[in-house]
């Protein structure tokens, strides 16, 4: 079975729901192994090849592990969280040190928002429990609600020092949100989990934030389905990539979207102006690792084809197709995006 990577993570489990735990013997002798489980508010699914089904079990047990954890730190949802404490402590009265993987996450999702012009950023939180309000209202936020949001959110109101590993929140209300980066995060960790205990080829699946390392014995790569709008009828096909050692993740409106006075609005926020993203629309980015693919797909949503495209080609090793619902479906590739991949079973 082919994974797809979808529009909205959320809407993975479909596929998800059909994996099974267990080990299987491989072609090559080798014991194929899957495991789903559901950590971070989706389902996770870990596929691996190993020397021996105890290996290979032992080797998802802690992955999933370090899933857990990482969970325990990024969580926007859980009040126990590093990173909900350090937003409840806004405006902090002194720097606020961080450990090692919010300094991590949090660093990267800083450096993409000054990459992005504002398109991505960790401070969205205000904006995004608003534009949740919103869609579930079916009513734009009123001006002085969604001024009050925006004065908490940007670049001057959190400062990170490196040298120190601190993180200053300096407006009232803040609400950090790595959403747009923590499961990529977490799927990269893993995967390193994954590596340490020798696996070297394995698929993890994070409902739609998808990384893979190397191929599965046998074949050239991991061959994963594109869901998005456009070219996705029956004679057509959905458009299949080939990955080694890359990750990829769709971003867009297919299936979290509202629509207030006659515009389709996206899940996903524009930072920079409270209200989500216009569409239909979606983009799929290919990048070398998950964290960089999960934040470039974020941003490249808002910025949409024009600025996406160029942050997408100012990026080392990415690519981005971009699909709009116009028509029978408008696609823009990078200069990087993959052929398809030759036709063999699956």
């Amino acid at each position: 079975m082919i994974p797809t990577v979808y529009p909205s993570r959320w809407h993975a489990a479909a596929w998800l729901a059909a994996c099974v735990a267990g080990c299987a013997a491989a072609a090559d002798s080798t014991a194929r192994c899957r495991e789903t489980r559901r950590l971070m508010g989706v389902p996770w699914t870990i596929t691996l090849h190993a020397a021996t089904r105890a290996e290979g079990e032992a080797a998802i047990a802690a992955a999933f592990a370090e899933v857990e954890r990482l969970e325990g730190i990024l969580s926007d949802y859980d009040p126990a969280s590093e990173l909900v404490r350090l937003s409840a402590a806004a405006p902090t009265p002194t720097p606020v040190p961080l450990g090692d993987d919010l300094w991590r996450a949090l660093s990267a999702a800083v450096a993409w928002r000054d990459a992005s012009g504002g398109a991505f950023d960790p401070t969205v939180g205000p904006l995004t429990t608003l534009w949740r309000q919103t869609r579930r209202s079916g009513t734009l936020p009123r001006t002085e609600k969604l001024a009050a949001a925006l004065r908490a959110v940007g670049p001057r109101t959190l400062v990170l020092d490196e040298q120190r590993r601190t993180a200053a929140l300096l407006e009232p209300g803040m609400r950090l949100d790595l959403g747009g980066i923590g499961m990529g995060y977490a799927v990269d960790r893993a995967l390193e989990v994954l590596a340490g205990r020798g696996i070297a080829a394995a698929m993890i699946d994070a409902s739609g934030d998808v990384a893979v390392s190397g191929p599965p014995p046998g074949r050239a790569g991991w061959r994963i389905e594109v869901a998005a709008f456009g070219r996705e009828n029956a004679a057509d096909g959905r458009p299949t990539i080939e990955l080694v050692n890359a990750a990829v993740t769709t971003s867009g409106d297919a299936f979290q979207a509202a629509e207030i006075h006659g515009v389709r609005y996206s899940h996903v926020v524009d930072p920079r102006t409270g209200l989500g993203v216009a569409g239909p629309a979606a983009v799929t980015v290919i990048a070398r690792d998950c964290t960089t693919a999960d934040a470039l797909a974020t941003a490249a949503s808002v910025l949409g084809p024009k600025g996406g495209l160029t942050l997408v080609e100012a990026t080392s090793g990415a690519a981005a197709r971009f699909v709009t619902a116009a028509g029978d479906g408008r696609e823009v590739l990078s200069s990087r995006w993959p052929a398809q991949p030759a036709q063999s079973a699956p």
